[in-house]
């Protein structure tokens, strides 16, 4: 039994109930834990090569899935929602994401799962980006890899990763001048 105050297990997906702990989902374990930072990356297709506009909507989905004011603001009322997100970083570059976030607590107080985020947001964004470039079928792969932070590795460290990886590829000399990548003010690192 459970002492006062313990929350009782709940699945990792909406879909059909799992371990509390893990979420298997195809040949990956997904492993989230409530309230832990995740650091999650997810590639195109065969390494298919967005397009500027195709980035664009990508970044713009993933800022209002976080709630980013600005982007949240500018959002038709039909895709307007509640954030499921607590986003600290965000960067798309050609052929994949990276993201860093903390999945925020539903009605019910447990934390949004990380297999319907991802679903949502490859999904809406595969949606758009194959409406506007006049395409059909999948963009993304249907694997992603996620990794929780453990209590010694900082949102910081990761924040700073994900600011250099445009730099490392060399798209770009100095990270802020790359127009895909998102920090959050209060993690940048100078």
């Amino acid at each position: 039994m459970a002492g006062e105050g313990a929350r009782p297990t709940r699945p990792m997906s909406t879909k059909a109930p799992l371990p509390a702990k893990y979420s298997y989902r195809r040949r990956l374990p997904h492993l989230q834990k409530a309230d832990a930072a995740l650091f999650v990356t997810f590639c195109t297709g065969a390494r298919l090569i967005l397009p500027d506009q195709g980035r664009d909507l990508v970044l713009q989905h993933c800022l209002r899935e976080g709630g980013v004011a600005s982007v949240a603001r500018a959002a038709s009322p039909a895709e307007s929602r509640k954030p499921r997100i607590r986003l600290y970083a965000a960067v798309v570059m050609p052929d994949h994401v990276h993201l860093l976030f903390v999945p925020l607590q539903d009605e019910n107080g447990w934390p949004f799962a990380l297999v319907d985020i991802l679903q949502c947001l490859k999904s809406a964004t595969a949606h758009r980006i194959n409406k506007l470039f006049r395409l059909s079928g999948p963009v993304w792969e249907e694997e992603s890899f996620d990794h929780v932070l453990r209590s010694d590795e900082s949102l910081k460290d990761k924040c700073e990763y994900i600011r250099q990886n445009p730099v490392k590829a060399e798209l770009v000399q100095r990270p802020e001048d790359y127009r895909w990548l998102w920090l959050d003010p209060e993690l940048i690192i100078r």
